[in-house]
């Protein structure tokens, strides 16, 4: 009843945002009784009712054009693969010389790809870039099957195989697990599409490394605690209806309680900008929540698997991961360079979990090993803002020019 109980609560207020936008429209023509400082207010509070819902749709990416090569080119969207959980997308570019191709995995963790906006943002101006954009599993219906972390292997082997030999990878928060197994299975293979370099950032490949909060809630309710409170039925108003879920809506309540205070101050800036007129200003604070607030559903398998396999039983860095039944040796990857990403402030993947890749990676010479401590950046600014494009970005360019 978890997911009906959150559906009947936004079908109550949709009526309550739809007057409020109706008539902070009409309030610029009714309203010249008052003060243009108190119709602003007024406006400014009908704005916040309006904006009170979550979408469960992914916004745009809205990236037309980028710095490249000297010039400013555009940019276009392609579906290069499309698969039932998801795509991998395309940004088509016209490059005077070709560019070292980038595979970004984003993380399946209650968010949509364009919360790597950023990132593939500053990736284009020197590489073509690829992303992995995964489907809301609540749109996905009950015949497309179960999809859980191996499949999620499954389909980054799929998309490395699609854009082709000689591709880099790069790895954002969750999926840096799932992205060492793909390469060490691919390795052991011999797969021609093994990437020459993987760039792992803010990742748990071994949560025991300095427990967070987010890590230290993982482990201390038992698997059983998780498949009773937080996976619910999808409404049969939905494609995939009946499917069992773990809501997006419930992960973004557990984000935003870990820094409530911070939310809270945000929206009373919101209020205040747009009170005062200052549009630009609350244009920023927007369009973050508008992303932020953007959330996906997570297959029951997918979500489980991951609370069991990689955070209570961290079966990657024992050595006691299997992939479809077979065992999976990070030690077999010799030939793809490693570059490991932290950032000091991070409160969600502390320092030491990502950089424990090293270890698993033993067959690698030094030279193909480098680690990257950014000591002034939390999780977020690890992938995204003026320490990514500055500090973070040069040093995974540099390593991807090494290996073309």
């Amino acid at each position: 009843m978890l997911y009906e109980s959150y559906q009947l609560q936004d079908d109550l207020v949709a009526p309550f945002r739809l007057m409020a936008q109706n008539l902070r429209v009409a309030t610029g023509f009714a309203c010249w009784g008052l003060g243009d400082g108190l119709r602003r207010q007024f406006a400014a509070a009908l704005e916040m009712v309006s904006r009170f819902e979550l979408s469960h749709t992914r916004p745009d990416f809205a990236i037309e054009s980028v710095e490249s090569g000297g010039r400013r080119v555009p940019v276009s969207l392609e579906v290069a693969l499309d698969l039932p959980f998801g795509k991998l997308l395309r940004f088509a570019k016209k490059s005077d010389t070709a560019q070292p191709r980038v595979l970004v995995v984003a993380p399946l963790s209650g968010h949509f790809s364009t919360l790597l906006r950023g990132t593939v943002e500053t990736l284009l101006r020197d590489h073509e870039v690829y992303v992995t954009d995964w489907a809301n599993a609540r749109d996905v219906p009950l015949e497309a099957g179960s999809f859980g972390i191996d499949d999620y292997v499954d389909y980054l082997i799929r998309f490395l195989e699609e854009i082709g030999p000689g591709a880099h990878l790069l790895a954002v928060c969750q999926p840096c697990v799932q992205a060492l197994v793909a390469v060490a299975v691919m390795s052991e293979d011999r797969n021609p599409a093994t990437p020459r370099t993987m760039t792992l950032m803010a990742g748990p490949i071994d949560p025991r490394e300095s427990p967070t909060e987010v890590n230290e809630f993982a482990v201390k309710k038992s698997l059983a605690w998780f498949e009773r409170y937080v996976i619910t039925r999808v409404p049969q108003r939905y494609a995939g209806g009946g499917r069992r879920v773990y809501p997006g809506f419930l992960q973004l309540v557990a984000f935003m309680s870990m820094n409530m205070d911070r939310h809270r101050k945000a929206h009373q800036k919101l209020y205040r900008h747009l009170a005062a007129g200052e549009t630009e200003e609350a244009a920023r604070i927007k369009d973050f929540y508008d992303e932020y607030f953007a959330v996906l559903d997570l297959t029951e398998e997918f979500y489980l698997e991951t609370i069991d396999r990689i955070f209570q039983k961290a079966e990657l860095a024992t050595g006691d991961y299997r992939y479809r039944g077979r065992p999976v040796d990070p030690g077999a990857i010799r030939h793809t360079a490693l570059l490991t990403v932290e950032g000091g402030r991070d409160d969600i993947c502390a320092l030491g979990q990502t950089a424990a890749a090293h270890d698993l990676c033993r067959s690698l010479r030094p030279h193909l090993k480098r680690h990257h401590l950014q000591a002034n950046v939390g999780h977020y600014g690890v992938f995204n803002g003026k320490r990514w494009e500055r500090e973070i970005y040069p040093v995974v360019r540099n390593l991807i020019l090494a290996m073309e």
